[in-house]
C-alpha cells in the first residue's frame, strides 16, 4: 500500500480512496464502514450543520464542507467523535484503553495520527494493540503510548 495523503474526488455517499493508497484516517474509515457505519457520511452531515465546530479556517482555509476529504483529517475526526461519540480521560493505564476505541497522538510538531485499539494484545506487554497506518500500509502494533496521546474517543454509529 502507498501512503497518499493527496486530494481525490470520490463518490458520495460509501466514497473511498484506491485501495492500494490511504492514510490512517483511511483505515479507520474502512474499519467502520465494514461494520456499517459510513463516516464519510456522517461526518459530512455533521458539517453541513455544524460548520463553525471544525477546524476548517484556520487549518485549511476551507469556506464550507468537502464530502472528498473532511473525512480524511485528523482534527475533524477528533471533533466529530467528541460530538458524536465519547470523548473518554487520556491515561497513562493500558487498562483504560478497549477494543474498538480510537486514540489520536501528535507525532511531534503538531503532526496528528490515529489508530484503533483492537482485541488483540500484545505478547510482550499484553495491552490491546492498535491498527494504524504511519506510511507502511496498515499495521497491528504495541503503540498506544509510542507518542503524545491527544485524544481518546469511543464511537458505535449513529443512534437513532
Amino acid at each position: 500500500m502507498r501512503y497518499d495523503p493527496a486530494y481525490v474526488s470520490i463518490p458520495y455517499p460509501g466514497g473511498d480512496v484506491p485501495p492500494e493508497t490511504g492514510v490512517c484516517t483511511d483505515e479507520i474509515i474502512r474499519i467502520y464502514r465494514s461494520v456499517g457505519v459510513d463516516l464519510q457520511k456522517e461526518v459530512h452531515e455533521d458539517m453541513l450543520q455544524n460548520f463553525s465546530t471544525y477546524p476548517h479556517p484556520w487549518r485549511w482555509g476551507l469556506h464550507h464542507p468537502d464530502a472528498n476529504i473532511d473525512h480524511r483529517r485528523v482534527p475533524n475526526l477528533m471533533i466529530f467523535f467528541a460530538r458524536k461519540g465519547e470523548a473518554l480521560p487520556i491515561t497513562q493505564s493500558a487498562e483504560d484503553y478497549s477494543p474498538g476505541d480510537i486514540v489520536t497522538w501528535d507525532l511531534g510538531g503538531g503532526v496528528p495520527h490515529i489508530g484503533i485499539v483492537v482485541d488483540r494484545k500484545a505478547p510482550a506487554s499484553t495491552r490491546f494493540m492498535i491498527v494504524h497506518n504511519i506510511g507502511a500500509g496498515p499495521k497491528l502494533e504495541d503503540v498506544v503510548f509510542q507518542w503524545k496521546i491527544t485524544g481518546h474517543y469511543r464511537y458505535f454509529g449513529r443512534s437513532e
